[in-house]
């Protein structure tokens, strides 16, 4: 998918970003970091990745979602010394040898490498079948505005860290994490045939989730755990979970 970048400096940068997203900005000291920033009311807005480029932090997300995350950083910015623009650079990735420069993915080792620079595009690796086999959910198909981030894993993923303190949307995410059992999220299904991505999933003719991403015999899923039971069916297709 085509990603916008963005370069935010300023004195505050660090601590602006600190107080409004799921990680840890000091984690930026080893590499890059894999992030999301939520409503208050905990939903998914967008996810991204942060870098440091010099005495700036590049912010990489994809370009369908960047018009509405810019939107909300700029309202968060009040009178904070930061700055916020088009990067003018792209970003390049890949699973095989990772030229010089090149960062490591943070969400899983199996989805290699990042590179920023004159760039963009990838080697050639099949990212649905990596994705379906290690269930790591894509912008604007696993996640959308309905997501809760520890239904889509986000805590496997490296995504979110729960010793921070305080950030948008905080409080019902550790209300998630710590008191609750989630009844509900992403997961790996196998399926015999296949279904267009948003696909009603079925149990004994009830709802049990919805079909996303699928590669071979296997697809990724977010399913009602209850009823994710025998043999399912998603249109013409049948599912199996565990």
């Amino acid at each position: 998918m085509t990603r916008a970048i963005y370069e935010i400096g300023g004195t505050d940068a660090a601590h602006f970003l600190q107080g409004l997203i799921t990680n840890d900005i000091t984690k930026l000291d080893h590499g890059l970091v894999y992030t999301a920033f939520l409503t208050p009311q905990g939903k998914y807005v967008a996810d991204f990745f942060l870098v440091r480029r010099g005495d700036k932090i590049l912010l990489d997300v994809d370009a369908s979602l960047a018009p509405g995350l810019v939107q909300r950083l700029n309202m968060y910015k009040l009178r904070a010394d930061v700055s916020l623009s088009e990067a003018g650079c792209k970003v390049r990735q890949g699973t095989g040898p990772a030229p010089g420069g090149a960062l490591p993915d943070p969400r899983h080792n199996a989805m290699g490498w990042r590179l920023y620079g004159d760039q963009d595009g990838d080697d050639g690796t099949d990212w649905n079948a990596i994705r379906v086999a290690h269930c790591i959910p894509e912008s604007g198909i696993e996640l959308t505005p309905d997501t809760f981030i520890l239904e889509a894993g986000f805590e496997r993923l490296n995504g979110v860290d729960f010793r921070k303190g305080c950030y948008v949307g905080q409080e019902v995410t550790a209300r998630m994490k710590h008191k609750t059992e989630l009844r509900k999220g992403l997961t790996r299904v196998n399926i015999q045939g296949t279904a267009p991505v948003g696909t009603q999933i079925t149990a004994n003719g009830k709802p049990a989730g919805t079909l996303f991403t699928q590669s071979g015999n296997q697809a990724i899923a977010y399913l009602r755990f209850d009823r994710a039971k025998g043999t399912m069916l998603a249109g013409d297709a049948t599912v199996t979970y565990g």
